[in-house]
């Protein structure tokens, strides 16, 4: 299980080589099974590491970014030498997310509004207080006490007015 934290963030001015060689590291994978993980061969990972090449295929991000338990938002940020701005809240489908786990990657994405399993809308806030959600470890709003699963019907509520 992976979580999001600040050393995942790219920082400004990290190169995408720099960025993928620092998170590889802190998973302590070798390019090796950086490579078998994400599909690419590993002549590529040397590449992309050394900064000989930074045009990467959605595909290589995509594979990259699971193996890494980044978004690709954050590979892209690292491609344009730029920071990635810490969201406070965690967008999460109520309908598929089962509280304590990981969020799914697609979620993640700062454009994503709707739930890619089940075409929910997803909810970065508790639908009690409208306080961010910060972490998908508790499975209750620190805020107000109810839990988000509880917020579940809301969401197919609030999915049904979204699409009127």
């Amino acid at each position: 299980m992976h979580t999001l934290t600040s050393e995942s963030l790219p920082q400004p001015e990290e190169t995408l080589g720099e960025y993928v060689r620092r998170l590889r590291g802190l998973k302590r994978l070798s390019q090796e099974q950086l490579a078998q993980g994400c599909g690419l061969h590993l002549q590529s990972i040397g590449k992309i590491e050394r900064g000989l090449t930074t045009r990467l295929s959605q595909k290589a991000k995509r594979g990259l970014a699971q193996v890494l338990g980044v978004p690709v938002a954050y590979l892209e940020a690292a491609v344009r030498g730029t920071g990635v701005e810490v969201s406070q809240a965690l967008k999460l489908c109520l309908h598929c997310w089962t509280p304590g786990t990981v969020p799914e990657l697609g979620w993640l994405d700062p454009r994503a509004k709707f739930c890619f399993l089940c075409g929910g809308v997803l909810c970065d806030r508790c639908l009690g207080c409208s306080h961010p959600i910060t972490s998908e470890q508790y499975r209750f709003c620190p805020m107000c006490g109810q839990s988000y699963r509880d917020g579940k019907h809301k969401a197919v509520e609030l999915r049904k007015t979204e699409q009127k």
